[in-house]
């Protein structure tokens, strides 16, 4: 059984674009539009990794990862913050909340999944 990877990202097509990138690497990929609408999908389902975008309208991805780190099923989800944020500030919120890696847009699809092999196997 594929891995399941929930792709976080108010862009409809940089979602479809690292969806594509994941699926075509035998990933199982969820999609969510903010951070709001992808705690709604963490429901007790097995999601091995979250991509997430950090500027995002109704809740920010540094907030999301906060709140999904408080749901003990994920609690150790590996996560990856995929943005256009490159400042060090920015890298340490994310990492203070619980992200694991941080790839900056915009990104080789290749430049992802390495990071994304890194932290799950497919």
């Amino acid at each position: 059984m594929s891995k399941s990877i929930l792709i976080v990202d108010d862009s409809a097509s940089l979602r479809q674009v690292v969806s594509i990138a994941l699926k075509q690497a035998g990933y199982h990929t969820l999609e969510a539009c903010d951070g709001r609408d992808a705690l709604s999908k963490l429901n007790g389902q097995k999601i091995h990794l979250i991509i997430s975008d950090v500027n995002m309208p109704n809740m920010d991805g540094i907030a999301f990862v906060q709140a999904a780190k408080q749901k003990a099923e994920y609690r150790f989800t590996p996560v990856i913050m995929l943005t256009t944020e490159a400042g060090e500030g920015m890298k340490q919120r994310g990492q203070a909340a619980g992200a694991k890696a941080w790839v900056v847009k915009p990104f080789q699809p290749a430049q992802m999944l390495a990071a994304v092999s890194k932290l799950i196997a497919p």
